[in-house]
């Protein structure tokens, strides 16, 4: 389970909270969406919870570890795929894949995983070319291929289907549901409110930096469309 307590964070060189009091709680399985509009704080508080920003107040727990007490312990169990696509563009695409595999202790079967995400993401024939020679798309596909080829226990992806082609959107999408019936927990941002109604089984809403909603998908939705209760909850203003 992963557990978000009381999180806050203030701009840096201010006095202005970006996130406050953010409480969330993921269980083995979940897959939770976390929506919001431009500026709310999702992306920070993604950042906050993968070790990229560092917070003033709160607590992020993952299988009970501390990602403050032990950080290398607490990323080792996860994987995070950021808004726009952060690889070593130098390397080839099967150099980035076994570095990352090797990184995480991937053992026999890392070659197999490499060459079966890489052909279900139709990049299998890129692998030996440079990163920097990649489409904005193919750079997303490897960045995924690389988060799940170790198999985290927490996935953590922010707007993960941004430039992915419906054939890729739909095959990440097929690939999360297998690992959360392994027990992988996953959070997820996005945009697209269609997907998050149907894909995910918990969500929290931010505004303002604040959590205004959060709970079972279908509890907080009620009745209405998610994006019906979206727009309900921001018209409010």
């Amino acid at each position: 389970m992963l557990r978000v307590k009381n999180l806050s964070k203030t701009y840096r060189n201010s006095h202005v909270r970006a996130i406050e009091d953010i409480n969330i709680e993921i269980e083995d399985g979940d897959i939770y969406g976390f929506i919001g509009p431009n500026g709310a704080g999702k992306s920070t508080t993604i950042k906050c919870i993968v070790g990229i920003h560092d917070y003033e107040e709160g607590e992020i727990i993952f299988n009970d570890i501390n990602l403050k007490d032990d950080p290398i312990a607490f990323k080792n169990r996860l994987a995070y795929v950021p808004d726009n696509p952060d690889v070593y563009e130098f390397m080839t695409g099967i150099a980035y894949l076994d570095f990352i595999a090797n990184t995480f202790k991937v053992g026999e079967e890392k070659n197999e995983l490499i060459h079966k995400y890489a052909q279900m993401f139709g990049i299998e024939n890129d692998l030996a070319n440079p990163i920097k020679t990649y489409s904005h798309g193919m750079k997303q596909k490897i960045q995924i291929i690389a988060a799940i080829i170790h198999k985290p226990k927490l996935m953590v992806l922010d707007e993960p289907f941004v430039g992915l082609d419906p054939k890729a959107a739909f095959d990440l999408k097929e690939v999360m549901k297998e690992l959360c019936k392994e027990g992988t927990s996953i959070l997820f941002s996005s945009h697209v409110l269609e997907v998050v109604e149907k894909f995910c089984n918990k969500i929290a809403i931010i505004k303002k930096g604040k959590i205004v909603a959060k709970g079972l998908t279908e509890e907080i939705k009620g009745n209405e469309s998610l994006e019906e209760k979206f727009m309900e909850l921001f018209d409010e203003e």
